[in-house]
């Protein structure tokens, strides 16, 4: 029996329609502009011609980053970055939450109190360039894979999930002989999949997007990487042109520049999420509920 809903109802249903198909256009339009602007002529794009569609199309701006060496060098450094630290990330946070989740692990409370302390209190800019510094790692990709290695909320998060496994499970496999890094291995990891790939998506857009501390830590130009020279382009857009790289501006404007490397710089997102996209529903919800 189809139940008939009231006027209020459709009201409501409506307004929420309509409410989604706003958001979805506030936050897809921006997207579209780039994409469309990267591919349109300068003059188009500096003149405030290019609102809907491409106008004069052009592969200019693509054609000029491509050529540009810096380019070429910053994204190499930024993949460097993102997947080396991403992997030291997950280790770190896998090794702690491991071992925080042990009520046998001697001084437990303590070692927890100093971790939330630090999402509490961040010691500051200058208290971290200082140490950084001291232990000289400044201009190093060293420096810049530590800085930030460890998210105290993934931390977190990863010890309630592992609480939640049954103390059954280790209980059989150390009866088997299992020692603890083969448990967590063959055992706790396992079923943790979600888990890691959602807080490895986290870290790896953390890092991808990283462009604050990289700036302060590296002096090298052939260490930067791109979100650095895409900063730059934004924000320092009155510098001269031979501050930016090699780009030729005789081709192409710099507003279509930066629309394409803000392209450029989102492929690995786009291209990354749909295959993880399974775990990441499942996984986004670790912690929420202890077992």
């Amino acid at each position: 029996m189809k139940i008939k809903r009231s006027f209020g109802e459709k009201c409501f249903d409506t307004a929420n329609v309509i409410l989604m198909l706003l958001i979805m256009f506030v936050t897809l339009y921006p997207l579209w502009y780039v994409c469309i602007a990267s591919v349109s002529s300068g003059t188009a794009v500096t003149n405030g011609e290019v609102i809907w569609w491409i106008k004069d199309f052009t592969l200019d701006a693509y054609k000029s980053l491509f050529k540009d060496s810096t380019m070429a060098t910053a994204y190499a450094n930024t993949l460097i970055y993102s997947v080396f630290g991403t992997v030291l990330s997950i280790v770190l946070t896998v090794l702690g939450s491991y071992a925080l989740s042990k009520k046998r692990l001697r001084g437990r409370k303590i070692f927890m109190t100093m971790i939330l302390l630090s999402m509490w209190f961040y010691p500051g800019m200058m208290p971290t360039y200082i140490t950084i510094r001291n232990y000289g790692l400044l201009d190093t990709r060293i420096g810049v894979l530590l800085q930030g290695a460890v998210a105290t909320y993934y931390v977190v998060l990863m010890r309630t999930f592992f609480e939640s496994i049954p103390d059954s499970m280790e209980e059989a496999a150390k009866i088997d002989g299992a020692s603890d890094f083969r448990i967590l291995f063959q055992v706790y990891l396992p079923l943790s999949t979600a888990s890691l790939v959602t807080i490895a998506l986290y870290y790896f857009v953390g890092r991808w997007n990283s462009y604050f501390w990289e700036m302060i830590l590296l002096k090298d130009e052939n260490k930067i990487p791109l979100q650095v020279i895409l900063k730059k382009f934004v924000v320092e857009m009155s510098q001269n042109d031979s501050d930016l790289g090699t780009v030729d501006y005789t081709v192409t404007s710099r507003e279509t520049a930066i629309f394409a490397t803000i392209v450029i710089s989102t492929i690995p997102m786009v291209i990354l999420y749909p295959f993880i996209q399974k775990f990441f529903v499942k996984g986004v919800m670790i912690g929420a509920v202890k077992g």
